[in-house]
């Protein structure tokens, strides 16, 4: 399996782990596979005798041809290990008949980013390994919140590899925060910026993009790659939790093979449910991808009227992992919907005009699939109490936000299709918010409020944020989006 440039097909193609080890495509682009590989049904009722290890394994040996299944299974046992992953790998949690909850953060870090990032930084270690490559990789992560701490932990200490991971200084909780400034590890480095995640992204894709920054770092035995979803070794694991949890609901008699599952997925970057629609390509039966957004709803509109338009009010909520108003891995979708060309002139009016819109019969291919819905501040807090209330289920803000979505495209359809929500992140990563939802006050401390929750709700403080406040504070920099460039120097030193 080769991969391609989103905007040039002509572009030299390169094997997966060349893929991985770069990030992203000489020409800006994000790498896609040349073809889908197909999922029979007989290979999903295969997966469903497999453990999650070997159903990761058998998935992911579909797209990485250059490595073999036997790596794959290495390194796929040791990720997504019982010492890992505790309360297991994407569990599904009955909310109520026919809505289920695919729970993505019994990770090392509490959010579903762990999912990918516990895999991803062996794949990359194989991949400096396959390419002979002898200099240090450094990983740039933009994060609003999750992936930042997820990708920290998974690459802390690994031989060959470096990261710097910048986040909106005001624009993550404050646990988020301190997950991330007390990690430690000998190879990692963590930067508040003055600004939104947009800015940060942005910030890093100039670093990407920077001629002369490669040419530098080069000389000091540096080359940059990617840790954010618009790396492919950090989407193609994400396609195998949407396949291991149709595998579980058939497997447990809610459905029979071949019936259709909806899914609904909270997202900001498109990434998430751009691998559930990799899934579908692939042959699972997928009915209807309900996309949910916050405020932030530039997805909705634009899988509403055809226009992306992020020239609009940023805003900062209580569910910040999806504070962003430029989805990249929207790309993707174009590119696979459009083709590369199309895809290409797109890319280029986002970037000068911050818009751009398709045809009415692109819209209309794409809406076979893909629907958008957002849930405002106000019905995210209503969705969170009447869920705990109504069906004993704790969410995070972010997994309330496509609660609300799922039912409000069930209201407006009447599609009684099995319906799977991706639950991205405990709700004690967000506990204040959850709290104040719950009970109407929401309290000073955020820390304070890990404990309060869990008085009120008679649930368990997640493992990975118990004693937060207690961790030594390692990074406290803030700089303006201008400078970290130069913090990207001053680190590969």
């Amino acid at each position: 399996m080769l991969y391609q440039s989103t905007r040039d097909v002509n572009a030299k193609k390169i094997e997966g782990s060349a893929a991985i080890k770069q990030g992203l495509a000489n020409d800006g682009g994000l790498f896609v596979p040349e073809s889908i590989p197909t999922l029979t049904e007989d290979e999903i009722l295969s997966l469903c005798r497999d453990s999650y290890p070997v159903r990761a394994a058998k998935v992911l040996s579909k797209f990485l041809t250059d490595y073999t299944y036997e790596e794959l299974l290495a390194d796929c046992e040791k990720a997504y290990s019982a010492e890992n992953f505790e309360g297991g790998c994407a569990p599904l949690a009955k909310v109520r008949d026919g809505l289920y909850s695919l729970e993505l953060w019994h990770g090392p870090t509490s959010a579903f980013k762990d999912m990918a990032l516990q895999i991803m930084p062996r794949l990359l270690s194989r991949a400096l390994v396959k390419n002979d490559e002898k200099r240090t990789s450094l990983i740039l992560v933009a994060t609003s919140g999750d992936t930042g701490k997820a990708a920290l932990e998974g690459y802390r200490d690994v031989d060959g590899v470096k990261i710097m991971v910048y986040y909106p200084v005001d624009g993550v909780s404050r646990v988020q925060k301190l997950q991330m400034a007390t990690q430690e590890g000998s190879n990692v480095n963590v930067c508040a910026i003055r600004g939104n995640f947009d800015d940060a992204q942005n910030g890093v894709k100039a670093i990407f993009g920077n001629t002369d920054a490669a040419k530098k770092l080069d000389g000091a035995g540096v080359f940059l790659s990617s840790a954010n979803s618009i790396n492919w070794g950090r989407l193609a694991p994400q396609i195998v939790y949407y396949i291991s949890a149709y595998c579980d609901l058939l497997s447990e008699g809610k459905i029979k093979l071949g019936d259709k599952v909806n899914y609904c997925v909270p997202t900001g970057n498109f990434g998430n449910i751009f691998a559930a629609y990799l899934a579908k390509l692939m042959g699972l039966p997928v009915g209807k991808l309900i996309c949910a957004s916050n405020t932030n709803n530039v997805l909705t509109d634009f899988l509403r009227t055809g226009e992306y338009n992020r020239n609009r009010k940023f805003h900062l909520t209580m569910s910040p992992s999806m504070d962003i108003l430029i989805s990249s891995n929207l790309e993707r979708l174009l590119y696979f919907t459009a083709g590369s060309e199309k895809t290409a002139e797109y890319m280029a009016s986002l970037k000068e005009n911050g818009a751009y819109r398709i045809s009415p019969e692109l819209l209309e291919k794409i809406n076979e699939t893909f629907i958008g819905y957002y849930a405002d501040e106000a019905e995210t807090a209503a969705t969170i109490k009447a869920t705990f209330k109504d069906n004993g289920y704790l969410a995070d803000t972010h997994t309330s936000v496509a609660l609300c979505c799922a039912d409000k495209y069930i209201a407006d359809t009447n599609d009684t299709t099995p319906m799977v929500v991706a639950s991205t992140a405990s709700p004690y990563k967000f506990a204040a918010d959850v709290l104040k939802s719950l009970s109407g006050e929401k309290p000073t401390d955020d820390l304070e409020a890990l404990e309060l929750l869990s008085k009120l709700t008679n649930t368990v403080i997640t493992k990975p944020l118990r004693g937060l406040a207690k961790r030594k504070v390692n990074f406290t920099d803030v700089i303006d989006k201008e400078e970290m460039l130069q913090k990207v120097y001053d680190f590969a030193k």
